[in-house]
């Protein structure tokens, strides 16, 4: 069977996530450990105990990187793995490049926590919003976003499966927006409980901050093809992999494109390591033929390694 390796991005973290992995694999808490001893407190107790802690975005990004890896290689301590390519969605992205090889674990996290920083610091709380926009084509959302009048900025910013696309900006443009995207005859506007109003252009002041962070990183090619959020591809080079993950911060995450790019080369089933099931539930929405195991428990790695074999 081939097969993709996806992982999930923030808004999948839950409070005790990856409990029961742990029981089972030592791997997952010497994973945390390692990301603890670079940012300098115990994430794993932070993930285990404290939600409000737990959904600050500058501990969720790192927590979600060593989940999403800690996953991935208690997968590989049982098998040797050989999926066609890997992916992320938004801060998955980071934990795709840790497992295909590019980019080392301490550095991700380390890269990871001032993402995190630079997001929270570019628009002030309460200023900026986010929502899911369900029922519509992503054409009519992109232009009911283009429409808009007001002051502020709105724009389409997740295209995540046929039928739901996330927008982004300004929060009382978002806020006027829901109710024209409710008019142009969406089944649901729901404004996400996020405090940072991710992959839009309020982002720009800090996408060029983390470029600066981005560049002082090593990366390199790895063994395993990653595709990117900006545009469903590989990259061709360590610099485009860098400016790519430079510009997710401030563009569109094309997760649908994305899984047909996995489609279109032969991948018939995706595997999301992390917790959660976000990504494994919008598999079956982009391309029916394809099918999605979601790996967060010891059940779900037996499972999925024998359907795999």
């Amino acid at each position: 069977m081939k097969y993709a390796i996806v992982f999930p991005g923030q808004g999948s973290q839950s409070l005790g996530m990856l409990a029961d992995l742990a029981d089972n694999f030592p791997i997952v808490k010497d994973t945390f450990t390692e990301a603890s001893d670079v940012l300098g407190f115990d994430l794993w107790t932070l993930t285990q105990n404290d939600q409000e802690a737990l959904n600050q975005t500058q501990n969720t990004q790192p927590a979600m990187l060593a989940a999403g890896v800690a996953t991935y290689r208690a997968l590989t301590s049982e098998t040797d793995l050989s999926p066609v390519c890997m992916a992320g969605h938004s801060l998955g992205e980071y934990s795709a490049l840790v497992a295909a090889g590019a980019l080392n674990f301490s550095d991700g996290i380390s890269l990871v926590r001032t993402r995190a920083q630079l997001m929270q610091s570019a628009v002030p709380e309460g200023v900026g919003a986010m929502a899911a926009i369900l029922g519509l084509e992503d054409e009519v959302v992109v232009k009911v976003c283009s429409d808009y009048a007001g002051e502020g900025i709105v724009q389409a910013v997740n295209f995540n499966s046929n039928g739901q696309v996330v927008i982004a900006g300004n929060k009382a443009a978002v806020d006027a927006t829901c109710e024209a995207m409710k008019a142009a005859g969406a089944k649901r506007a729901v404004v996400l409980p996020v405090s940072v109003p991710s992959h839009c252009s309020l982002m720009d002041d800090a996408a060029a901050e983390f470029k600066i962070a981005v560049d002082a990183v090593a990366f390199n090619m790895g063994s395993i093809d990653v595709l990117h959020n900006v545009d469903g591809a590989k990259a061709s080079n360590v610099d485009d992999m860098k400016a790519k993950l430079v510009a997710q911060l401030h563009k569109p995450v094309l997760w649908t494109g994305s899984v047909r790019a996995m489609h279109d080369a032969g991948v018939e089933k995706l595997i999301e390591a992390g917790p959660g099931k976000v990504l494994a539930g919008l598999t079956r929405r982009i391309e029916k033929s394809l099918t999605a195991n979601a790996v967060l428990d010891s059940a779900s790695v037996a499972s999925t390694l024998e359907e795999i074999k």
